[in-house]
């Protein structure tokens, strides 16, 4: 049964109209977009159910704090829709719609009416990617490439495959959470995968996947014909006051993502985005919350690293003790920081890493060679 889409709050039939009429403002600011499978979903008595706080408007939104572009995506934009930040890796925004609009995202400058990152026509990007024979891995993302038409998708996916030296192409998607039935009900789409998922260059699905509830059977069944077509399907979630903040819950989601075969990736520290501030944690008890989440999974299901997409690069929170913080650079924007391990004074405040005042010892790691061709 196909959803249906509402992008107008008052279309919302488990809300008052006195709560809609509240609300009403922050849609206008804020894009709303949401569908009636992922709605039913809510647990409308509780004004604290977690998926009504993930795509319902809050007040809260309007609180002044933070920044649209929190990570400084735009001045990684090489070409039209290309970020290239990393040296093996390019994100190309081929999509400005998502199948839902989480309260939390921290693109929603995408959907604003002055944004112009994303484009319509991606051979300015697809040129620039076939120029640069470094990257070797390619990002699509947007908004949400499911939701455009298979055909669309299909077109660019057999375009980056004609490339040669791209070897993986991620689709960063939420659809198997907001509308598992896009896939249940498009045997194209496995089509395409069967096609350009090979044994030697997967398509990889960078799924989203934010609290327990959201692992319904439909979303299980959906995930797995997309393994079962050739896909390798792994989840990403930030940590989010209100949803998934509770290490037993975050236990839960990472456990059943592994009893699914869905290989927990990155647990994210929500970015400082405008409008985001009611969902936002302090790093070191978002790492305490991590590790405690951890504690509770096997070795499977605690896979996931806790990192800091900054404009620097993803920095992971390593640990804490009583006075210093330890983290080191994932992967970094600029080559003389790979692997950088930072031993930090702890700042229970701190939000972000740009709320740590000094860094006490700094440890860089003399790369000797080059593993993977040039920078």
């Amino acid at each position: 049964m196909r959803p249906v889409y509402i992008t107008d709050i008052n279309g919302v039939s488990g809300l008052s109209e006195g709560v809609r009429n509240l609300l009403s403002p922050i849609c206008g600011r804020y894009t709303f977009r949401a569908n009636s499978y992922y709605l039913g979903l809510i647990d409308w008595d509780d004004p604290a159910d977690p998926i009504r706080r993930i795509v319902i408007p809050d007040e809260a939104e309007m609180e002044r704090w933070g920044r649209l572009d929190a990570s400084d995506e735009s001045t990684f934009t090489v070409a039209p829709g290309v970020e290239h930040k990393y040296s093996y890796t390019a994100l190309l925004l081929v999509n400005d719609v998502c199948g839902g609009y989480c309260r939390f995202c921290f693109r929603k400058r995408l959907f604003m009416d002055c944004n112009d990152e994303v484009v319509r026509d991606v051979e300015p990007g697809l040129d620039y990617i076939r120029a640069h024979t470094e990257l070797t891995n390619i990002l699509l993302s947007g908004g949400d490439p499911l939701v455009m038409s298979t055909r669309r998708l299909s077109e660019i996916v057999r375009k980056l495959r004609l490339i040669d030296h791209i070897e993986i192409i991620r689709i960063g998607t939420k659809i198997p959470a907001f509308n598992p039935h896009r896939i249940l009900e498009d045997p194209s789409l496995l089509d395409m995968i069967r096609a350009y998922s090979t044994n030697r260059k997967r398509i990889y699905f960078m799924v989203h996947f934010n609290h327990p509830r959201e692992l319904t059977d439909y979303a299980i069944k959906a995930v797995r014909l997309l393994q079962e077509a050739g896909a390798v399907v792994t989840n990403q979630t930030p940590l989010l006051r209100g949803v998934n903040d509770d290490p037993v819950v975050l236990a839960e989601l990472l456990r059943t993502l592994s009893f699914c075969g869905i290989p927990p990736y990155y647990v994210f520290q929500g970015r400082p985005t405008e409008g985001n501030h009611h969902f936002a944690i302090p790093v070191e008890r978002s790492w305490e919350i991590f590790e405690q989440a951890r504690a509770l999974c096997s070795g499977l299901a605690k896979r996931a690293r806790l990192v800091m997409s900054h404009s620097t690069g993803k920095i992971e929170v390593l640990g804490k003790t009583d006075g210093h913080v330890y983290m080191r650079y994932h992967r970094a924007a600029d080559p003389e920081e790979k692997a950088r391990f930072m031993v930090l004074e702890s700042n229970p405040d701190a939000y972000w890493f740009d709320d740590y005042d000094q860094i006490t010892r700094d440890y860089s790691i003399d790369l000797p060679y080059r593993c993977f061709g040039p920078e």
